[in-house]
Formats: C-alpha cells, sequence, structure tokens
C-alpha cells in the first residue's frame, strides 16, 4: 500500500512514520511506499528507508501533483500552531484550512477518474472546545460537547473536521477525525504553540536548564505522551466505519493534569533540584489562550477501541527519558539529571 504523511519531517509525523515503518504493515496490507511532506525534509534515518520519499515545502505547492499520484492512506498531520495562528490570520487560514480542502480535492480527484476513496486520519485538536456565553465549558469535555473554539488554530480544526465529514458522506474519501490532546513531552526546543510550555517544564529541567512557566500551578489541561497519540492516530485509520461509528470526531485519550502535578511527578520521577529549575513568570497572551482551553477530556469512543490514556504524569516522564537515552544525543538531552 502506498501511504501519505503530511507534516511527516515534524516530531509526531516522524515518529508516526517510524512506528508505522517498523510494523511494515497497515491494517493487514503491507507499506510498500511512503510520501512524507512537510515546509522540511524529514530526518536522515527516514529519508534513507527505500520506501520513503520526500516533498519539501508548503502543502499547497504539492496538492496539484498529487492528484495524480492515488494513496491507499493518508494521515494529515500538517498545520500551522495556535500561537502562529493568532499572530498571523492569513497564515493560519493558508496553512490550514485552505491546505486542508486542496489535499480533498486531490483525494476527490482521484475518485472522480475512477480510483478508490483513499483512507484518512485527520488530526484535529482538543482546541475545538471553548467557553462560549452561549455554550459554557463542561470541567469535562467529551466526544459530545458542543465545540466552541475561541482561537483561531481551534475553529481551523473544527472546520476542517466538517470538511473531511463532508468528503466522507461523498464518498470522496473514507475519513476520520481524531482530537490530540496536548502532546507531551515533545523533544527538542520550544515551538510556536501556545501549549509549548506543557514539554517545556519538563524538558529544560531534565537538559539541565531553567523553564519559565507563563501559567499558574493550578491551571489543568487534558495531556497525551507521544507513544500513546501514535498509537491512537494507527488505531483510528485500522478501526471499521462502523467500530469508529458515524462521522463526527472522537476525542483520542487523555491523562487530566494540573501543573502542578506535572511538577510533582518531575520532582518524583527526576528530584528536587530537577523540580527547581521551573520558575513561575505569567505570560499573560498565553495564559488568556490556555484559559479558554478545557481543563480536561473523556473519550469514550476512543476507549470503545481499545485506547487508553497513562495512568500518571510520572510514566509520561519516564517514557521521555527513556527515549532520549536511545537517542544519539543522549548525553546533552538529559544531562540536568547527572
Amino acid at each position: 500500500m502506498k501511504l501519505l504523511i503530511t507534516g511527516g519531517a515534524g516530531f509526531l509525523g516522524a515518529r508516526l512514520a517510524r512506528t508505522l515503518l517498523a510494523r511494515g504493515h497497515l491494517n493487514g496490507r503491507e507499506i510498500t511506499h511512503m510520501v512524507l511532506t512537510d515546509i522540511a525534509p524529514p530526518p536522515p534515518d527516514l529519508l534513507s528507508d527505500t520506501r520513503v520519499s520526500a516533498r519539501t515545502g508548503p502543502l499547497l505547492v504539492h496538492t496539484d501533483a498529487l492528484r495524480e499520484e492515488p494513496f491507499d492512506g493518508v494521515f494529515h498531520l500538517a498545520s500551522a500552531v495556535s500561537g502562529e495562528c493568532e499572530a498571523d490570520f492569513d497564515l493560519g487560514l493558508r496553512s490550514n484550512v485552505d491546505s486542508t480542502r486542496a489535499l480533498l480535492d486531490a483525494l476527490r480527484a482521484n475518485v472522480n477518474a475512477g480510483g478508490q476513496a483513499a483512507r484518512v486520519v485527520f488530526s484535529s485538536s482538543v482546541a475545538v472546545f471553548g467557553p462560549d456565553p452561549a455554550v459554557p465549558l463542561p470541567a469535562i469535555v467529551a466526544d459530545d460537547t458542543l465545540p466552541a473554539p475561541q482561537t483561531s488554530y481551534g475553529m481551523h480544526k473544527l472546520v476542517c473536521e466538517h470538511l473531511v465529514a463532508d468528503y466522507t458522506r461523498k464518498g470522496y474519501i473514507d475519513g476520520r477525525a481524531a482530537r490530540l490532546m496536548t502532546v507531551t513531552v515533545r523533544p527538542g526546543r520550544p515551538n510556536g504553540a501556545a501549549s509549548s510550555f506543557f514539554s517545556g517544564i519538563i524538558r529544560e529541567p531534565l537538559a539541565g536548564a531553567v523553564s519559565m512557566c507563563p501559567v499558574s500551578d493550578d491551571v489543568s489541561h487534558p495531556v497525551s505522551s507521544p507513544t500513546r497519540t501514535v498509537d491512537g492516530l494507527i488505531t483510528v485509520y485500522e478501526a471499521s466505519r462502523e467500530a469508529f461509528v458515524g462521522r463526527t470526531a472522537l476525542n483520542l485519550p487523555a491523562l487530566n493534569v494540573r501543573v502542578a502535578d506535572m511538577l510533582d511527578a518531575l520532582g518524583q520521577v527526576a528530584g528536587i533540584k530537577v523540580r527547581e529549575r521551573v520558575r513561575f513568570a505569567r505570560d499573560e497572551r498565553i495564559a488568556g489562550i490556555v484559559a479558554n482551553w478545557p481543563g480536561g477530556a473523556s473519550a469514550l469512543r476512543a476507549s470503545k477501541l481499545g485506547l487508553k490514556p497513562h495512568a500518571n504524569f510520572a510514566e509520561i516522564i519516564r517514557q521521555y527519558i527513556d527515549d532520549c537515552a536511545a537517542a544519539p544525543n543522549a548525553d546533552q538531552t538529559l544531562k540536568g539529571m547527572s
């Protein structure tokens, strides 16, 4: 089978690609070719795999060519992140909404030419939920909570959920949207996402650096590890149409934690000196965005597919440490624990 992963050079896309290549199959079919698109080239280890090819540049640049290239399956992860979308309205629309519609139309063109509808997993976000005067935000958002996004990023994700559902209704794709929780702990440097600090307050202290937390320690939020997120995307892909139930998006499993819980777990796993590298300096812009996000989430439909969250945040930290220990630059990544 031939797969397309948009955002395939990013942290989550690359991890998904590695997982699928190691498996060698998806939904009972051998993976023979994988195309990774992103604004940057994929990591060298992925490019060295003879099954992988790359298309570098904005997704909109490649969608015309994709009309001539049928795919069996697509994981659509490419997206401008929350902070970027708030700072540049046009960038967000172009990168998220325009690119998604162009991709869906490329897949539609293949069906109209007599091809088979590709199975598509769209990575939506818990950011589709937010408080509205007419729709109060519950303490825990469920699969059937009415979305009321309060950021451009959340609105883009919701629009694309509905596009995926409608293209599925018309038979142009076999689409399913999965709402990702905030993924932590992400390696590397902070990005433009307002949620970046959820990784930074763990990653930087473990590396020996001070991390500034822009919100108070009583902020609660649903999070998930990279491994559970990738497992969720694959499970959603492999689910039958009947098991997925309908065309509306589902929540992936969440561990609902406060910042204080995360820091307690950091101290438990790595020691009090590492924990003390986190300082608090409120950033009104970030705090304002986070205040409009859910404090927790449930995932009944995902649980029926066999997906579960971690039991506690210490498990997530230990998974990150294990990942770092296996990486080539492990000495630098975890030097703060020595």
